[in-house]
This record gives C-alpha cells, structure tokens and sequence, in this order.
C-alpha cells in the first residue's frame, strides 16, 4: 500500500501541497482530479521523488521513501509517465519488434 500522510510541499514562499492524505491499496487504480494549480502535479512529482517535501510522510508497503533518490523509488515500483510529453514514437506497432 502506498500512504501519504499530511504532505506538505513549498516551491520557495509558494505552499503547493497543503497537508494531503492518502492512501492506494496495493493493486488499486487511484487518481487526482482538480483545477489547474490545484497540487495534482506536485503531488506526484513528491511521491517520486522529484520534489522534496516540506512535512509529512510517504511510506511504500510501510517504509518511508522520501528522500530516496528517484531512481530507488522506480525501483520499489513507483513511477511517473507524464501526459503528453511525446515519450511515445507513433503509432505503435509490434511487427518492427518481432
């Protein structure tokens, strides 16, 4: 199970995160849905890593993996694909594979 418990992240004086809660069952599909600017992002950016959080927790199966370096925490199995970055060549296909 993935926790996060009062995460608080600051961009300089910007409070971007303000005290989140939350938790994703192992095998469960959870998602953030809010306005633009509403934390969506950072959120995700703190959980891999990205960003360092100001205050709170964020524990993986139990363990607190803030502060792991973000290649650690892909490997524990957390990862990020960003929407719309092109980090795909279209169309795919498999017969180029074969």
């Amino acid at each position: 199970m993935l926790s996060i418990k009062d995460l608080h992240v600051h961009y300089g004086g910007i409070h971007a995160i303000k005290g989140i809660s939350l938790e994703v069952p192992r095998g469960k599909v959870v998602t953030l849905i809010g306005a633009n600017g509403a934390g969506k992002s950072s959120t995700l950016r703190a959980i891999a890593g990205i960003v360092k959080k100001s205050s709170g927790s964020i524990e993986l199966e139990g363990r607190e993996i803030s502060g792991l370096a973000p290649e650690d925490i892909v490997k524990s199995g957390i990862m990020m694909a960003p929407e719309g970055r092109k980090i795909h060549h279209w169309p795919l296909r498999s017969a180029p594979s074969l």
